[in-house]
Formats: structure tokens, sequence, C-alpha cells
């Protein structure tokens, strides 16, 4: 199973199911797609779509997924991450009103340099990235939690 997470907040991201959708038509997908919208607004018979879900709900599909495709939001992706799953992101642009600015572009291109995860500028490239993932190798995700903690009870003493 693919899992697909669009997130939480008042964007539509009609953009990046449509490129899944093309992929299923092209036989690029041939497995079952779960796809999280949030409040995009979207048919299909070649989706189970499922609006919102609990923590609880996104957390097991992330565990049963084989990778995940994901917007470019930082509570996606690190969830994501820190359940050792491989991720391919696609920022929301503000140049398709998908929102308000562009600092989703800025994340997934960091967390991508950093080997964290396949990060797309452009949706042209997901039939590739997807193609690819079976060979993706991503950097472990190491919390770093506890030092930050332990640099603030230190601050404050």
């Amino acid at each position: 199973m693919i899992l697909i997470l669009l997130g939480t907040q008042n964007n539509s991201f009609i953009r990046l199911l449509n490129a899944v959708e093309k992929c299923i038509d092209e036989g690029i997908i041939k497995e079952e797609i779960v796809a999280q919208i949030g409040n995009t607004k979207f048919n299909t018979e070649k989706m189970t779509l499922k609006n919102f879900c609990s923590q609880e709900e996104i957390e097991n599909l992330i565990d049963r997924a084989n990778f995940v495709i994901t917007h470019g939001g930082v509570g996606s992706i690190i969830t994501c991450i820190k359940r050792s799953k491989k991720v391919i992101a696609v920022p929301r642009l503000k140049k398709y009103k998908e929102h308000v600015n562009d600092h989703q572009l800025q994340i997934v291109e960091s967390l991508s340099q950093e080997g964290y995860i396949i990060g797309l500028k452009e949706l042209e490239e997901l039939d590739k990235a997807i193609k690819n993932i079976e060979n993706f190798k991503p950097k472990e995700f190491i919390s770093n939690t506890s030092n930050m903690i332990n640099k603030i009870v230190e601050y404050i003493k």
C-alpha cells in the first residue's frame, strides 16, 4: 500500500492527486493507494480517500505503507521518517495558490539534501521518484529533543 498525506490545513493539493492518478493510469503505480486528503476536494475510484484521520489512524497507515507520498508539511514528513518510512515529498507552491508562501519548498529541499527524503521540485519527477523509491536508502532520523531540553535546562540554571 502507498499512503498519500496532504495534511490538515485549509489548503487544497489537487495537483499532487492528479499526478498520482496519472501514475496509476500509466501503470507506474500498481498497488493500493490510501490518501488522507484533508480539505482537498477530489473524486476518484482509483484511490481510497479519507478527509481526516486521528493521529493513531495516521500512524497505523504509515506503518502499513510501503512508502509515503506527502506534501511538504514538516509534521507529516517528520512523523514518517521517525517511523523509518521512505518518503517522497512534494511542496505546495504559492504560484499554484496551494499555500501563502513557499516555505514547504525550503523544508523539502533541506530534508532532501540531508538524505532523509526524496524531495521533488516538480511533479513531472514523480514517476521517476516512484520507480526509484525501492533503491532509496534514507538517512536514519535521530531526534535531538532531549539534547535541546538539556540545553534549555542548563540555560535556565
